[in-house]
């Protein structure tokens, strides 16, 4: 399966963003529906969309290869990928939708349902034979479910990006390893690259098995393959910079001091940070060491000077 960072290598023209006033309607699917498999990428999608147009036969199902169930009466149609193709149709639907609509279909993909190709397909298919935006058609159960997929996978996406923790290598490289419940590794690439562009860094995802590599330059997918499954994807304790255990027990510290136990309020902070983000986050960590309150501060009597008056009069 070829992953991308974007849903097609090229951007939309602004032809294919102005042609949303003209909508010509979609060809009518008057062949036997067929099954179609591809290669389970969003541009092999893209492909498969063109080829239901092309044929004129619904789908009955849009399946990854891998995961193809035919039967002994039952082929699935398998369909090659085409860039050229994929990013002929990313353009095309602007036709009939807007760029944030057309965003949330990728968005949709990322979020591994396991109809999300049938999904997007009527989604499609409704927004090219409605001649309108049906973006808010909120009565409708498929522009619904592309909604809250959309907002399911921002709300994703900016976690990630709250609570990625790096760990530093001996060779400077800074690590993360993820396990997000969607796959959002394509939608926070941007952030990462532009916050942390003077340090060559390593997202992983280890349930999806691949990951994000910067090398001060450009960021790639990276792909891992492996003969075992691994119980542990953890950095070993024997490549890590011999200083990441001090810049762990510093951050634990800096929480620890600007914590105010007075105002403290676990519904809350659940709420903000929910409990399967926590072993992203340092200061939710084991201490290694038992914190101790700031001792250098003199307490102010009552009509006493401030600090800043004691501070100068001790001088």
């Amino acid at each position: 399966m070829s992953r991308s960072l974007s849903p097609t290598r090229r951007a939309a023209t602004p032809a294919a963003e102005s042609s949303i006033r003209s909508r010509p309607g979609a060809p009518l699917l008057t062949s036997p529906a067929l099954d179609y498999a591809y290669d389970g990428s969003f541009e092999g999608l893209l492909s498969v969309l063109f080829s239901i147009y092309d044929r004129k036969a619904a789908p009955n199902t849009i399946q990854p290869i891998g995961a193809v169930q035919g039967g002994l009466f039952v082929q699935p149609v398998e369909v090659d990928t085409n860039e050229a193709t994929a990013a002929r149709v990313w353009d095309g639907l602007l036709r009939y939708m807007d760029q944030e609509a057309r965003t949330r279909l990728f968005h949709a993909f990322l979020s591994e349902q396991p109809d999300r190709e049938m999904l997007i397909f009527r989604y499609a298919d409704l927004a090219m034979r409605s001649g309108r935006d049906i973006s808010e058609n909120y009565t409708d159960d498929n522009v619904r479910r592309v909604q809250r997929l959309a907002q399911q996978m921002y709300r994703e996406k900016h976690r990630m990006e709250a609570f990625v923790r790096f760990e530093k290598t001996t060779d400077g490289l800074f690590h993360a390893t993820i396990d997000p419940d969607f796959d959002v590794l394509p939608l926070i690439a941007p952030h990462f690259t532009k916050r942390y562009a003077d340090q060559r860094w390593l997202i992983f995802d280890k349930r999806r098995r691949y990951g994000l590599y910067y090398d001060l330059t450009r960021t790639d997918v990276v792909e891992f393959e492996t003969s075992a499954p691994q119980r542990s994807t953890a950095v070993s304790a024997t490549v890590l910079d011999e200083r990441e255990p001090l810049f762990k027990l510093l951050w634990q510290s800096y929480f620890d001091h600007v914590n105010i136990p007075e105002r403290k309020n676990m519904k809350l902070h659940r709420r903000h940070i929910p409990l399967r983000y926590w072993r992203y986050l340092s200061e939710k960590q084991p201490r290694e060491q038992r914190f101790e309150p700031i001792r250098n501060k003199r307490p102010v009597q009552p009509g006493g000077p401030a600090l800043g008056e004691a501070a100068a009069e001790g001088e």
